[in-house]
């Protein structure tokens, strides 16, 4: 049944993407953007990643509907709680694009941090079951890729909400977006480290690959923009790329950790016990309810 639930609300998103896109549920989102221009908006061409994170969030959710297992962080092979965080999340994500075609922007706000905090919690629980092979690229890199794109785009909603509602000076909006700023880069660097946990696979890092592409789209944006301090925000932004790609580096490259003990039967240690567990992509025990 939750399979059935995913691969619905992964439907969800393009078909609410494509209707918000022909004005079903009023101005598109490109529209309103105009309408209320901030110093964090990225340029029009970053947008076009929702076609790429709609297209792996299917074949993710498909996967799933094959009966494949998402790994949690004890290596059960049935997550329930990780397929219930990507419901919410992927039906959060397809109601925002509604919601804010009707300019409820406060509504828009509290719907794109749930989605956010959804989604990262259900892919910091896949990547640290440390899954390999096509399992790590079908289960964490469609997640992954998402979960970054909303770390970014829930910062450029809020500066949107503060300009729709004129709660912050519009005229000068660089004093009210440098705090922004800093709470985006304390969010992204602090994920992408706990993402990047000593023996992840490469899959994640759909996360800062995601994230760097549109802090380049806000660079892109704001050195266009004649508003008064889109150079400084523009700079910001592509400073705050570079560091985020620097450190997803040296956490890819840096020494590893001592290796988890292991049984003679190949089992980890499981973090809640202390007893043998299967390895994450083993059979192993299912949640109990």
């Amino acid at each position: 049944m939750l399979q059935i639930l995913v691969i619905l609300s992964a439907l969800a998103m393009p078909l609410v993407a494509w209707a918000s896109q022909r004005g079903v549920f009023g101005p598109d989102n490109g529209a309103i953007s105009d309408r209320f221009p901030t110093l964090l908006v990225a340029d029009g061409y970053a947008f076009s990643i929702w076609g790429v994170i709609f297209l792996l969030d299917l074949v993710f959710a498909v996967w799933l509907l094959r009966g494949q297992p998402v790994p949690d962080r004890e290596g059960h092979r049935d997550s329930h709680r990780c397929h219930w965080l990507v419901v919410i999340g992927f039906a959060l994500t397809a109601s925002w694009m509604i919601v804010f075609s009707q300019q409820w922007f406060g509504l828009a706000l509290a719907v794109i941090w749930a989605a956010l905090a959804s989604l990262l919690w259900a892919l910091m629980l896949v990547a640290r079951a440390m899954p390999r092979g096509a399992q790590s690229w079908l289960a964490v890199f469609p997640l992954a890729l998402h979960a970054g794109w909303l770390s970014l785009a829930a910062f450029l909603d809020t500066a949107q909400t503060v300009v729709a509602a004129q709660v912050l000076p519009t005229q000068d909006q660089l004093p009210w977006t440098l705090v922004l700023w800093a709470l985006a880069a304390l969010l992204l660097l602090v994920a992408n480290a706990r993402l990047h946990a000593p023996g992840t696979g490469p899959a994640a890092l759909g996360y800062a690959g995601a994230a760097v592409w549109g802090l380049v789209g806000v660079y892109v944006k704001q050195t266009a923009s004649p508003m008064s301090g889109s150079d400084g925000s523009a700079w910001i932004a592509l400073a705050l790329a570079a560091v985020l790609a620097a450190q997803t580096v040296w956490l890819r490259v840096r020494p590893a950790g001592p290796p988890d003990a292991v049984t003679p039967g190949g089992a980890r240690p499981s973090r809640r016990t202390g007893g043998p567990m299967p390895p994450p992509i083993a059979g192993g025990p299912r949640h109990r309810h």
